[in-house]
């Protein structure tokens, strides 16, 4: 009888000798991960040796945000509210005091339009519009007819007085009338200030404190000014109020220079006025918003700037009465230094 072979596994056999098989390929790959963790973590301690201070301290981040959020900038920013003037003697320019304007009063961003708008206005309202003419009915003479219509061999004729006569009347010619304009008075306030504010940005508002008055040389006041002839007497002081203003920086090359006085100076008056194309003196009453714009430098007293101020700042006050007290718009100069 022939003998068979081994025989072979049952179905259920083989199914438990391929998971023993799993398992102990499991078993060597966590015993090797196991191997590499120790390894890693022994050489960690090599590296970094434990102490108090390890166990204490705090982890440092990988990355740390420098940089703020826009909300947070927002409410950190805070606009500048005043800006800070300089007070001079008159005529050195030496500082004396430095006093705190708002910047609703010298700081204001240059506003063509409204500039434009106030110089129109001030020109419109100082037009005279004076000039006037007669018509046919304003002339004199009588109105009869010359002669009559037909049978003359002349022209027809109404009277003498037909503008298509010599001397007669004017047809359609000026009458007296108003070229003044209007402009609310809120926006030509803003003007005036706008005005101001590109000055001091410019660096060519000088305030200098009261009686802003010119000193002349003793030797003129006492005794020369006596026996000058008018010709002599206007030439010394013009080649004198010439060289004071290059002294000051405010000649001629820096263009012309207004000076505005609270009242009148007879020696800076009939000095400027031997000087015109150095520039002028005007009182304070007579200041237009083009006289600050069309010359270079302008040099005014601190009492005419807070009058210029408190004159022209309506959109600054509020309509609103709190405990029968109206609000008023922000201080005038506040002092910082000086006397």
């Amino acid at each position: 009888m022939a003998s068979r072979g081994p025989c072979r596994p049952s179905g259920a056999l083989a199914v438990l000798n391929r998971c023993a098989s799993k398992a102990s390929c499991f078993v060597k790959t966590a015993s090797r991960c196991l191997s590499n963790g120790l390894e890693l973590q022994s050489g960690l301690a090599r590296r970094q040796p434990f102490s108090r201070s390890n166990a204490t301290q705090a982890a440092v981040p990988e990355t740390t945000h420098v940089f703020q959020s826009k909300d947070t900038l927002l409410r950190k920013y805070q606009p500048i509210s005043t800006v800070p003037l300089t007070i001079h003697r008159f005529p050195s320019l030496e500082p004396v005091s430095l006093e705190r304007w708002s910047v609703q009063h010298l700081y204001l961003p240059l506003r063509r339009d409204l500039l434009h708008l106030a110089v129109v206005y001030e020109g419109d309202s100082t037009r005279q519009g004076t000039a006037s003419s007669k018509t046919r009915y304003e002339v004199r003479g009588s109105h009869r007819k010359p002669w009559r219509q037909k049978g003359s061999g002349r022209a027809r004729a109404g009277t003498v007085q037909s503008p298509l006569w010599r001397g007669g009347g004017k047809t359609f010619g000026p009458h007296p009338r108003d070229f003044s304009t209007k402009l609310n008075r809120k926006v030509y306030d803003k003007a005036w200030r706008t005005a101001l504010s590109y000055r001091y940005r410019k660096g060519q508002l000088v305030v200098c404190e009261d009686g802003m008055e010119l000193a002349l040389p003793s030797d003129f006041t006492m005794l020369a000014n006596k026996y000058l002839k008018d010709g002599l007497r206007s030439s010394y002081l013009q080649k004198y109020m010439t060289n004071v203003l290059h002294t000051m920086g405010l000649g001629r090359p820096s263009g012309r220079t207004l000076f505005v006085t609270a009242d009148h100076r007879p020696w800076l008056f009939e000095a400027m006025d031997n000087v015109p194309r150095q520039g002028r003196v005007l009182p304070v009453e007579d200041v237009d918003v083009k006289d600050l714009l069309e010359t270079g430098n302008v040099v005014l007293e601190r009492s005419v700037l807070r009058t210029l101020i408190e004159q022209h700042q309506s959109d600054l006050n509020s309509d609103i009465y709190i405990h029968g007290e109206r609000r008023l718009g922000p201080p005038l100069g506040e002092r910082i230094l000086g006397i």
